[in-house]
């Protein structure tokens, strides 16, 4: 598979577990803010913005580079390193996040291996109860229900957690 339809069917993905994500935390009322880890140049950000129009989302990027009409204002945005603005997020939002998309992929797999059992303990504790948790990366949660996935996405190629509801 070329490069082109392998970025191509990543973009589906992660269309198709958003969608279902937005469609699960709607149906079922779970309320909070959403997180979004790693802005990139603002295209999940807008998708949620849009699927979500009345939620809060919250950004999370070490440097923007966004198209300019994707870039959350500052009150929505944590600046910097992620596992220096992740503690902040948690004093003000924690078992608040009705959803959290977490698009950290790097291409190599020992670093996002570690970069995802780093972030594990503290997007856990940041999910709602019966919130989600939609990655490009198998973030190791405890006691997360792994979710199926929408039928057109191959297992692996993206993951959604929910944690359980209390």
């Amino acid at each position: 598979m070329s490069r082109l339809d392998s970025a191509i069917r990543r973009l589906e993905a992660q269309r198709s577990c958003l969608d279902a994500a937005v469609t699960l935390i709607e149906a079922e009322s779970v309320a909070g803010p959403v997180m979004e880890l790693g802005l990139g140049n603002g295209r999940t950000y807008d998708h949620i913005r849009e699927a979500l129009p009345e939620r809060e989302i919250f950004v999370f990027e070490r440097k923007v580079a966004a198209h300019p009409d994707c870039i959350p204002d500052q009150e929505h945005l944590f600046l910097g390193d992620v596992f220096e603005t992740l503690p902040l997020a948690l004093a003000r939002f924690d078992g608040m996040a009705a959803l959290i998309h977490a698009d950290i992929g790097s291409g190599d797999e020992a670093a996002n291996a570690k970069l995802a059992a780093g972030l594990a303990p503290y997007l856990g504790r940041l999910l709602a109860p019966g919130g989600i948790l939609v990655s490009d990366q198998n973030i190791p949660i405890a006691g997360a229900i792994d979710l199926a996935l929408p039928e057109s996405v191959r297992p692996g190629r993206y993951h959604m957690r929910r944690r359980p509801r209390l």
